[in-house]
């Protein structure tokens, strides 16, 4: 395994009020809104976190989907992240994460589930990975789900809390980058597969909790990035079997200001392509290709659940260069996304959703 051994660098984040854009309201009072996808005739569907799942009409007309699963809403578990299948068009198959009680144990744990969507139910249901076993934690269940060029389905569990335990235990769920097929089969090439008692469906591990996920839309790589403890959030590009390094390596520290980390960085761990500290609680992310923001295209949007706004984040090849605060105080930022029409909508615990525009549409 390849160590990135350069030292990861931290940009000075300046302020850009992005002249040129303004921002309309698509919906507002949503609760916790987690995942956004479209559907082939424009409507929107939205997961809030509470249980529910929304579809959203041109005029901003919701209407409440039926067949939703029981979910465990603990802390920062519920329904939580959701996406189309890469021919949805075809298939029908929508992919969700929650919290789910389901199996061994008290509590709850990470469910990945896929399902069609009749009217306004969702029928067809299938269960395609439970992690085990469940806690009572109500922290760090991850959940973003993303899909690949060749059509495989990743998706995030956070260490659960856990993290002497379980992101550096590869018999354990949590703490990792998870890869299936669209039917929930683990794939022959899966870096664990042949290895005595390890979860065969990990992809990569040493993960504190994801909850950024996007395919990079020239290389087709997988890029994540994850909460860190005290300063240290993280952008990490995805390889199969790499080793991210928590809790023995971080930039951050202990909520109550003592350290715990070995080192920042060590030879046969992956290092991070950028890290934040102070922590902006990174949510959601999406790379620009839309011809609306021709200026944008090509590099990365992230949000910001604590400090409530944007960062752009200037992308060369497997590097992020620099990053810019867009549009500051629109709200706990909890996902964005690049709709079918080219517009950047970003969701928001506070101020419902919300599309940024050029001012001269």
């Amino acid at each position: 395994m390849k160590a990135i051994l350069l030292p990861v660098l931290i940009f000075w984040s300046l302020h850009l009020y992005a002249d040129g854009y303004r921002l309309e309201t698509v919906v507002d009072d949503i609760g916790v809104p987690w995942g956004m996808v479209w559907l082939d005739n424009g409507d929107m569907l939205v997961s809030s976190r509470s249980g529910e799942m929304h579809r959203i009409n041109a005029e901003g007309k919701r209407t409440a989907i039926e067949g939703v699963p029981e979910v465990h809403t603990n802390n920062q578990g519920g329904l939580l992240d959701l996406e189309r299948h890469p021919r949805y068009d075809v298939n029908g198959w929508l992919y969700l994460s929650y919290s789910s009680k389901e199996g061994e144990g008290k509590g709850s744990h990470t469910a990945i589930m896929r399902a069609k969507l009749d009217g306004n139910r969702l029928t067809d249901k299938q269960v395609l990975y439970k992690a085990t076993p469940n806690t009572s934690s109500g922290r760090h269940y991850g959940s973003r789900i993303a899909f690949d060029r060749e059509g495989y389905l990743y998706f995030s569990i956070g260490d659960r809390g856990d993290r002497d335990n379980n992101p550096q235990d590869l018999t354990r769920d949590g703490g990792k980058i998870y890869r299936l097929t669209d039917r929930g089969e683990v794939p022959n090439d899966n870096p664990f597969v042949d290895k005595e008692g390890a979860m065969p469906a990990i992809y990569s591990w040493g993960h504190r909790n994801p909850q950024g996920m996007a395919m990079h839309p020239l290389s087709g790589d997988i890029w994540i990035h994850e909460h860190g403890p005290r300063g240290g959030d993280e952008v990490n590009l995805i390889k199969a079997g790499a080793n991210y390094g928590w809790p023995i390596l971080s930039y951050g520290i202990n909520y109550g200001g003592s350290e715990f980390a070995e080192a920042e960085t060590r030879e046969g761990y992956e290092s991070p392509v950028h890290y934040w500290d102070p922590s902006i609680a990174p949510s959601g992310m999406t790379f620009i290709t839309s011809e609306r923001y021709p200026e944008w295209r090509g590099d990365l949007i992230v949000g910001s659940l604590k400090f409530r706004y944007l960062v752009f984040c200037e992308v060369a090849g497997d590097r992020i260069m620099s990053t810019q605060i867009l549009f500051e105080d629109i709200g706990r930022v909890r996902t964005v996304k690049e709709g079918p029409d080219g517009y950047l909508y970003v969701a928001t615990e506070d101020n419902g959703i919300i599309r940024i525009v050029p001012e001269e549409s």
